[in-house]
Formats: C-alpha cells, sequence, structure tokens
C-alpha cells in the first residue's frame, strides 16, 4: 500500500498527463512565455480549509519556480472573501495549475466542511463520527484525511486493514459464529493482527457475536434509536459499538445520546459540496 505521501504524487502526475495533454495552447498563444505574475485563491463560501499541502505539489511539478506565500493553513476555518495564499512567478504556469490546484482544494475542502458539521453536532458527546469507503476512487486518501481535518474519524482505509463481517459474509458463511471463527481462524494461520468487526441486523445477533467473542466492534446496521438503546445497554461496553445505515444530520444527535461510541457516516464524503473558491490574477 503506498504511503499518502506517495499517493498525491500518483495523482498529480495523472491529474497534469490529463489536464495538460500536449500543452496548454490558449495560454501558450496569447501570453509571451517569460510574462511574470501573481494570483491568488480567495475564499468565496464559509467552511474548513483543505488541500493547501497538495497545491503546493501542483505547483512545484508545474513549475519548481513558482512562489507560494500560504496564508492559511489546512483545518483552517475560512469565510467568504478570504485569501488562503497567493502565488508568484511565470504566468503561463500559474495558468496550467488553476484548475488542478482549484479541483482538488475545492473537493477536499467539501469533504472537511461536511464533517465539520457533523462532528460539532456532537462534539461534546462520546461518540465520533467516522467515515466510510464510500470515496472518490483514486482519492479515498485524500478524502479521509480531509475527514480527520474536519474532525472526523477514520474507519478502515479498504478491505486490507480491518475484517468487517457484513451481512452477506454472515450469510454465506453460514451465520454469526461460523463467520467470526473462521475470520479468527485466518488471521492466525495468516499472521494477521486484525481487528475484527461484525455487522448485526437485531439483538439476536448481537448475543451471538458476544457468545462467540474474540471481536473488536460490533456494528449496529439500520437500528433504530429504541434498538439502539437497548443494544448498547446489552452490550455493556465489553465491545466497541458502531450505528450505521440511514443516519442524517438531523438524527445523528439522537443516536450519539444513546451512547454508541462511533456513528459512521457515508454522506462525509459521496454527498458533499464543494467549497466555491478561485484563483483570480492579482
Amino acid at each position: 500500500m503506498k504511503k499518502l505521501e506517495e499517493l498525491e504524487d500518483d495523482l498529480i502526475d495523472i491529474a497534469i498527463a490529463e489536464d495538460l495533454g500536449d500543452g496548454d495552447h490558449t495560454s501558450l498563444s496569447t501570453i509571451p512565455h517569460d510574462e511574470q505574475g501573481k494570483a491568488h485563491l480567495i475564499i468565496k463560501q464559509d467552511g474548513i480549509l483543505c488541500g493547501i499541502s497538495v497545491a503546493l505539489k501542483v505547483f512545484e511539478k508545474i513549475d519548481k519556480n513558482l512562489k507560494v506565500d500560504v496564508f492559511l493553513q489546512d483545518g483552517a476555518k475560512v469565510k467568504k472573501g478570504d485569501i488562503a495564499f497567493e502565488v508568484s512567478g511565470n504566468v503561463i504556469s500559474i495558468l496550467q495549475a488553476e484548475r488542478l490546484v482549484l479541483n482538488f482544494m475545492q473537493r477536499l475542502s467539501g469533504v472537511a466542511t461536511q464533517t465539520h458539521i457533523y462532528a460539532e453536532k456532537i462534539a461534546d458527546l462520546h461518540t465520533k463520527v467516522l467515515d466510510t469507503r464510500k470515496t472518490t476512487p483514486g482519492l479515498r486518501l485524500l478524502e479521509k484525511q480531509a475527514v480527520k481535518i474536519g474532525g472526523g474519524k477514520n474507519h478502515r482505509i479498504g478491505l486490507f486493514d480491518m475484517i468487517l463481517i457484513k451481512d452477506n459474509h454472515v450469510d454465506f458463511a453460514g451465520g454469526i459464529k461460523n463467520a467470526i471463527l473462521a475470520a479468527q481462524k485466518y488471521c492466525k494461520e495468516k499472521g494477521k493482527n486484525l481487528d475484527i468487526e461484525i455487522e448485526t441486523r437485531n439483538l439476536d445477533e448481537i448475543r451471538q457475536a458476544m457468545e462467540v467473542g474474540g471481536i473488536k466492534r460490533i456494528m449496529l446496521d439500520n437500528f433504530d434509536l429504541e434498538m439502539t438503546k437497548k443494544a448498547v445497554e446489552l452490550i455493556g461496553g465489553k465491545y466497541e459499538t458502531e450505528s450505521s445505515g440511514g443516519i442524517t444530520l438531523e438524527t445523528l444527535r439522537d443516536y450519539a445520546l444513546t451512547g454508541v461510541d462511533y456513528i459512521s457516516v457515508g454522506a462525509l464524503t459521496h454527498q458533499i459540496k464543494s467549497l466555491d473558491m478561485s484563483l483570480k490574477a492579482i
């Protein structure tokens, strides 16, 4: 698995190749090749800033001689009219980087802003908001980093860093007990030190999971509020608990008040609105 920094480099290389092709013919045909200038990034909506580190890499890959003065860092609360940074140097280089920088920063700032809204809703409670694997292909690590910057917590990164036994696994394995025991056996045989989470659909499945044991977390899938309260009471802190399925911003706090440890929300990354911003010449 590549590290975040390596992934960023690969993504930026792909983005540049995708956008530039054999050249920015508009800029090359209208701007003198040695023209120098400045531009700044203007925030056009209130939110949480994210993507500065990616933007700096885009500028560097486009033209190492571009100079960027950063005024606001990732995680900053921004408002309409704020200036995040100023870039100076070759005008053609600035124009070539413009859309790439905006595409990354608008998307990641949107994720961070959305996450912040959810996290703030329950900031005074024990419960933490988790992301999911419902991410943009290729951008997962960046989007999950944006979730953390927005105040949320990361669930598993992919299929490789945790065992999450979902309903289909349970059904194909022949039940809760079979699935958990098989996962435990697999980890032992393969020498894998992986946490095991089991998805449950009712109180009986929770009892079955607790009887087997050897798990880290129990997911309460599509439980209503009353069932969630009963489930948390039944589990009694012996295992971590996670509510999942159809929980909205409006119902988030009610679920958190049941005492559940985590609430996973796919909307943090797959139902977001990019934060509006623009790169304008000075």
